[in-house]
């Protein structure tokens, strides 16, 4: 549908912000909104938020060079176009750019998925099952967007407030009835998903992640408990096994569903295989036993919640339950990359302390021989989990400590950083260059082990000192079993570790 637009002043009282003196009630009309000043241009209202390193206000003259009709700030500033000043601009981008676009999000049924880990492969899954129900579906996330059948890329894990809004219209306009959505920490507390409502928010999951945003795990929490606090809300459905996700649940004031051994939909009689899972599902809607190809409790967990959320969002029980057999695997997301080759090389996204013990419980449940993990640190980010990284990777047999995406930092001081949480018992290897680790990683592996490769699952690049380098783990270990494969004279024995 054709966006008219909205009145400048009508957007004035949305977030309480005063008008320039010169500009008449109604004369404007805004049909979009945007942080970003490269896109601005007729019609557009730029709000210059203050980010972590740069404040848009520097921006605002290259708005209204762009065609910019109106700029929000929060102090007037020398423009020749219509200024709408708050208190706080970031806080207000949400709400206009919903208010200019019609809020999308009360058109359709969406999904919205927090947690520390399995925000991806819950949405994928949601959007699976919808689809399969012949639900029209949208997906925003980590690894992409999608719009029914068409990909696009995604920047940020949830997009900036504009992005977010104009993104939800433009699924509403395509036909999109659903859409799962992953809805980050920095999102909630960078009012991300401001004016957004949900009509179902999930919580996975909670552990040590992105202290170098939040400060300290009471921050992070907190910004985490803000998607049950401070939106509209449909249904809650939040996983009771986790100590947060229970403490969640006793607060929240609306309509809840719980998920856990002791919650509203729950699954017993598990058994899991490189092949899948068998398991039975109760809920209140009804019970089935069935068999899906989800590798792992913890992914069942995410199959699990996920069946809730759409059982949350309206989907018939029996729609839900046609469903799951037929769940495709997120990619990088405990993907198997190895065939039918007798070593087991799975590649995996789990990049925090609890990410990386569940994945080797994971990996100990396929009754492996041996689990071998290859695992770094990136850079930049919360330096306090390191070390926790690498004493949750002591679980495993071998563990090849290596660079991951080191960004502005010396990788060889994350590794070292890494190491020193290590179990000193631990039979382990150094390697900094990431491509000789897993190298080295499926050398030292026999038929019958397993082997990890954690922490970049799907991402296609390797940040070194900000340039984009082509690195694929996927891609890499592929072909260091292939090249395992091909040395026909490799003694079995030779490089092995802890043999």
């Amino acid at each position: 549908m054709a966006n008219s637009g909205s009145p400048l002043s009508s957007l004035a009282s949305v977030v309480s912000g005063c008008l320039d003196g010169s500009v008449v009630s109604g004369e404007i009309r805004i049909v979009d909104v945007t942080h970003d000043s490269r896109l601005a241009s007729g019609g557009t209202l730029f709000v210059a938020i203050r980010g972590l390193e740069v404040d848009g206000h520097i921006f605002v003259r290259d708005a209204v060079g762009r065609g910019a009709t109106a700029v929000c700030v929060d102090q007037r500033l020398e423009a020749n176009v219509p200024q709408l000043v708050v208190q706080d601009t970031r806080l207000a981008l949400g709400p206009l750019a919903a208010s200019v676009h019609e809020n999308p999000s009360r058109d359709m049924i969406v999904v919205g998925v927090t947690g520390t880990n399995g925000k991806t492969t819950v949405t994928h899954y949601v959007e699976s099952l919808a689809g399969s129900a012949g639900v029209a579906t949208g997906l925003v996330g980590t690894i992409h967007t999608r719009i029914g059948d068409v990909t696009l890329p995604a920047v940020h894990t949830t997009p900036e407030a504009s992005d977010f809004q104009r993104l939800l219209a433009r699924m509403r306009d395509s036909g999109t009835s659903l859409v799962a959505a992953e809805v980050s920490s920095h999102a909630l507390e960078l009012g991300r998903v401001n004016a957004t409502r949900f009509a179902v928010a999930g919580f996975t999951n909670f552990s040590q992640d992105h202290l170098d945003f939040h400060g300290d795990m009471d921050r992070y929490l907190s910004a985490k408990r803000r998607l049950f606090e401070d939106y509209d809300i449909g249904t809650a459905v939040v996983n009771i096994d986790d100590p947060a996700g229970a403490q969640i649940a006793e607060s929240f004031n609306g309509n809840l569903l719980t998920v856990g051994q002791k919650g509203h939909c729950r699954h017993s009689g598990v058994r899991t295989t490189v092949e899948g899972t068998t398991f039975t599902l109760d809920t209140p809607w009804g019970s089935a036993s069935l068999s899906v190809p989800v590798i792992g409790r913890f992914n069942l967990d995410n199959a699990v919640l996920a069946s809730a959320c759409s059982l949350a969002a309206g989907i018939d029980f029996d729609d839900v339950i046609a469903g799951l057999p037929g769940l495709a695997g997120v990619p990088g997301r405990y993907e198997i990359v190895s065939g039918e080759d007798p070593i087991t090389v799975i590649v995996d996204y789990a990049h925090t302390p609890d990410g990386v013990a569940v994945a080797i419980r994971a990996a100990r449940e396929l009754h492996g021989k041996r689990v071998i993990v290859v695992l770094g640190a990136g850079g930049d980010r919360d330096r306090e989990k390191r070390s926790l990284m690498g004493e949750a990777a002591s679980s495993a047999d071998i563990v090849v400590i290596t660079s991951d995406n080191p960004r502005s930092e010396e990788p060889q001081d994350i590794v070292a950083s890494v190491v020193a949480g290590l179990n000193p018992s631990v039979a382990s290897i150094t390697e900094v260059d990431r491509h000789r680790a897993i190298q080295q990683a499926v050398s030292a592996a026999a038929d019958g082990d397993i082997v990890l490769v954690l922490g970049r699952g799907h991402e296609p690049d390797q940040d070194i000192n900000g340039e984009q380098i082509p690195f694929d783990d996927r891609e890499v270990a592929r072909e260091a079993l292939q090249q395992h494969r091909r040395s026909a004279d490799l003694d079995t024995d030779s490089g092995s570790i802890g043999r």
